[in-house]
């Protein structure tokens, strides 16, 4: 028994991340003979591995802390692509003017779409009785409708999608006991942030759906509620690859000195500056205010639209005049590429691991692969394809802006 015993326990013991589970025993103190005498356990200590098994009420070990922590990473890391697509595919069905063909939302029911002939003519008819068909599309076919209904229930699909991606892990792993105490909060506030997306994008299709008798203006969404749409996710997106990002990545232990310091600070800016120009999109997409000038550098003849404060009190432009939307979000990305430009050389100037190093060039090679793809979006009358690039573009900026803010994170003491 003991030579089929022994070698696999010494196999156990020598693994490194095995001797964390097990607390050491109490140290031998010596009597002056040739045995050592052991201290009395103190409860909770325990010396072999079957005790902690006995004492847990199981006869397995749990998984070691660090295999654990790579386990959560990578399944935050998968639950922030499908937020990552759920924010792709919301743009396109902005896009496409999709995003009011579904007239009323169940959780469960509206999962089943409809199969026949009765059952889609059904659903147009209640299309129908709303200002976008009244107005916009009176003369839309059952075939057009069905397109722009899919697009809409892809959307919602995947946003159940993107909760259950991340409510059931979550409960399985809480209840693994893989998780610490700080990871627990964080990941109860990722769960809630998810079930209070899905009630905000039904919140924001609302506003499209009410009738107003006196305007004339092509139904759309309230742009507020669609910039609180869309800054809820990517608040949801930041938080999960954040998360994933310190969890899978090992952390550098950078000395700190005052271009560091610095360097960290401006990339904190600059993340920042990314994340308000990627929302003040969602305003230009809720008034359509691409469409208002498309030229550039100027606006129309013009570096400073005459049009620009208009409308009364001054503050309502920012958010409800389309020329100043256009405005604003064209400096914000002006600012933001330079800001950019301004990290990447002073990153040139410190001693930085290489993977600190690709991070800084892959910022800069995207920001300006972003202007292009947003000039050409302008220029080009906002072709459905194109401006989805744009939109998927400002995404892939954000995540290296937190890959790089990730590298460059202070080492707690």
């Amino acid at each position: 028994m003991q030579r089929l015993l022994l070698p696999p326990l010494k196999v156990l013991m020598g693994n490194p991340c095995l001797r964390l589970l097990v607390p050491r025993a109490a140290p031998r103190t010596q009597c002056g003979c040739s045995c050592g005498i052991r201290h009395s356990l103190r409860p909770g200590q325990y010396s072999t591995i079957t005790e902690v098994g006995l004492q847990s009420g199981r006869g397995t070990v749990s998984l070691p802390s660090k295999a654990a922590e790579r386990v959560v990473g990578r399944w935050l890391l998968v639950c922030s692509g499908t937020v990552a697509g759920a924010v792709i595919l919301g743009g396109v069905t902005r896009l496409t003017e999709s995003g009011l063909s579904m007239v009323d939302w169940h959780l469960i029911k509206e999962m089943k779409p409809p199969t026949s002939q009765e059952e889609w003519e059904a659903e147009f008819q209640k299309y129908q009785q709303f200002p976008e068909f009244k107005i916009l599309n009176h003369d839309m076919t059952l075939p057009e409708f069905k397109f722009i209904w899919y697009m809409e229930y892809s959307h919602r699909m995947w946003g159940r999608l993107v909760g259950l991606a991340y409510i059931l892990p979550a409960a399985y792993f809480w209840r693994k006991g893989w998780l610490n105490r700080g990871l627990k909060g964080r990941v109860l506030a990722l769960c809630g942030l998810v079930c209070f997306q899905g009630l905000l994008g039904w919140y924001m299709v609302k506003s499209g759906l009410e009738e107003k008798p006196d305007s004339h203006d092509i139904p759309r969404v309230s742009q507020y509620r669609l910039a609180a749409h869309l800054g809820s996710a990517l608040v949801l997106y930041c938080a999960s690859l954040w998360t994933s990002l310190s969890l899978l990545l090992p952390q550098h232990k950078l000395p700190e000195t005052r271009q560091l310091l610095w360097l960290r600070r401006c990339a904190h800016g600059t993340a920042g500056l990314v994340f308000l120009t990627a929302l003040s999109g969602a305003f230009v997409a809720g008034l359509d205010a691409g469409l208002v000038y498309n030229s550039f550098p100027k606006m129309g003849e013009s570096w400073i639209p005459e049009d620009l404060f208009t409308f009364s009190p001054l503050l309502k432009n920012v958010f409800e005049n389309p020329t100043t939307v256009q405005f604003d979000h064209r400096i914000l990305g002006i600012t933001s590429v330079t800001a950019i430009t301004a990290l990447y050389f002073l990153s040139r100037r410190i001693p930085l691991p290489r993977r600190t190093k690709i991070a800084a060039a892959t910022l800069l090679a995207l920001a300006y692969t972003q202007v292009g793809l947003g000039i050409s979006t302008l220029l080009m009358y906002v072709p459905t394809p194109l401006a989805a690039t744009h939109q998927s573009g400002s995404l892939a900026l954000l995540s290296v802006a937190l890959w790089l803010m990730n590298e460059l994170r202070r080492v707690p003491k």
